[in-house]
């Protein structure tokens, strides 16, 4: 999408008071919806409407067929509002689905990830078992490198987005991880895993969700980038002067559905806040990135308790 295609939609879809993302020619439109409400995706469809009108005009189409919709929240939300109708989209009704998938991630309507975690499982154990026949020749550093590659890299593609994910899929997550560890090291399927990943300075499933969200965190702090990301965290300001005052500490809000805590606005504080002081107050990223992964890795091997 050409940034003046871009601009345009972006004053549209801000004249009808809706939020929106962009990347690339994919535009996400999203709102809030309450129960009981018949037209709650009335301002969706006049929206859709206005953009559709404003590509005719310049020459353009929008296709109503690469338009999905779907309804995020807990089961008893959903239930309460009426989706058996679709969305009218430019003349065509798109229905609601249970899943769509966002730059290759399965978002599940009541964002349990277990279909996107099923994904990457199948993704990871078909190159995992392919590792396995090309093992033999290769050095340890080459099957290091081929296993970041075309494995760790699909296990770590947006897993900022798993915090907060059910343990059966954390656990299923760090099955594939202490395959690819034993693939690696070509070791037996006796040998313990958590051993080898040690060996090649791995940090588990569950630490490494922490990593990115961290890192995402410092750099957002930092930077002030992405806007959409720094707008939701806050720094920890009391009433009055505590010892906690100049800790370096998140804001972490209240959220009255467990659901909010995969938020980034809560998650991120969470993981920041459960951070050393040194590691908190390192300027440079590569400087935090560095300290990170050394407290991440002696609590996920060494069992180092640490203070905040």
């Amino acid at each position: 999408m050409s940034t003046l295609i871009a601009t345009a939609v972006a004053i549209v879809v801000a004249a009808h008071s809706l939020r929106y993302h962009q990347y690339a020619d994919d535009t996400q439109l999203y709102m809030a919806v309450r129960p009981g409400d018949d037209e709650s995706f009335g301002p969706v469809s006049m929206c859709v409407e206005d953009v559709a009108r404003w590509f005719l005009e310049n020459g353009l189409l929008l296709n109503p067929t690469k338009t999905e919709a779907v309804l995020f929240g807990t089961k008893v939300q959903r239930d309460k509002i009426t989706t058996a109708s679709g969305i009218d989209v430019a003349g065509t009704v798109v229905p609601f689905r249970d899943t769509i998938k966002l730059l290759g991630v399965t978002l599940d309507s009541a964002l349990t990830m277990d279909r996107h975690v099923t994904q990457v499982i199948r993704s990871c154990s078909y190159h995992t078992r392919a590792l396995r026949h090309m093992r033999p020749p290769m050095t340890l550093d080459a099957a290091k490198m081929v296993g970041h590659s075309i494995v760790s890299s699909r296990l770590y593609y947006a897993n900022a987005l798993l915090h907060g994910t059910s343990m059966s899929n954390i656990n299923r997550l760090q099955v594939a991880q202490n395959s690819l560890a034993q693939v690696v090291c070509q070791a037996p399927r006796s040998t313990s895993a958590t051993k080898l990943r040690q060996q090649l300075h791995w940090l588990p499933v569950r630490q490494r969700i922490s990593y990115k969200l961290a890192v995402i965190t410092h750099r957002t702090r930092s930077t002030g980038n992405p806007a959409y990301l720094h707008h939701f965290i806050q720094d920890y300001l009391p009433a009055c002067t505590l010892r906690s005052s100049n800790k370096l500490l998140l804001t972490v809000p209240r959220m009255a559905l467990a659901l909010s805590a995969k938020v980034f606005s809560v998650s991120a504080p969470c993981v920041w806040n459960s951070l050393t002081y040194n590691c908190r107050s390192a300027e440079l990223l590569s400087t935090f990135k560095r300290y990170l992964k050394t407290e991440l890795f002696d609590i996920a091997y060494c069992k180092r308790k640490h203070s905040a």
